[in-house]
C-alpha cells in the first residue's frame, strides 16, 4: 500500500477513505458542538484508538517472534480457520508465527506458508496484505 491509503496500481483503498471520513466528521462534530475543548476529546479519542490498533499488532508479533518462522502447530486447523480477507497480522495470529516468504520481497502479491510437524503445508498468497487464496499440501503430496 502507498501512500495516503492509496494502491500502488492507482486505485483508492476504500475502508482506508472511510475512516478517514470518519475521523474527519468525528473531529468537526466535537468542534461544533463542543468547541476546541471537544476537539482535544475527540484527538484523545483518536490517539487512545490508535494506540490499542498499535499495542494489538505489537502483541501478535511480539508471540510470533518466539517460535520459529514458518512452523504452525497444525496446519490443518489453521487451513479451517483461514477465510478470505484477512489481514496479514490476522493470520499470523492465527499460525503464532510468522509464515515463510514464498515470494521476492516486497512482490504483489505476496506468498507465504506454514508448516507442522507432520508435513503437512498451508501456503497462503496475500494481496495488499489481505489474504486472497490459500492450499492446503499434505505431507505425503510435499
Amino acid at each position: 500500500m502507498g501512500c495516503f491509503g492509496f494502491v500502488h496500481n492507482g486505485t483508492m483503498q476504500v475502508k482506508s477513505v472511510l475512516i478517514g471520513l470518519g475521523a474527519a466528521a468525528f473531529f468537526a462534530l466535537s468542534y461544533q458542538n463542543y468547541g476546541w475543548a471537544g476537539v482535544a476529546v475527540a484527538g484523545g479519542a483518536v490517539v487512545m484508538w490508535l494506540l490499542l490498533q498499535w499495542t494489538r499488532v505489537m502483541h501478535v508479533l511480539k508471540r510470533a517472534s518466539q517460535r520459529p518462522v514458518g512452523y504452525v502447530d497444525s496446519a490443518v486447523m489453521l487451513n479451517a480457520r483461514l477465510r478470505k480477507g484477512l489481514a496479514l497480522w490476522q493470520v499470523v495470529s492465527m499460525a503464532q508465527a510468522l509464515g515463510l516468504a514464498t515470494t521476492e520481497p516486497n512482490a504483489q502479491p505476496e506468498g507465504f506458508s506454514w508448516t507442522d510437524n507432520a508435513h503437512n503445508r498451508v501456503q497462503a498468497v496475500f494481496l495488499n496484505g489481505k489474504l486472497q487464496s490459500w492450499q492446503l499440501v499434505r505431507g505425503s503430496n510435499l
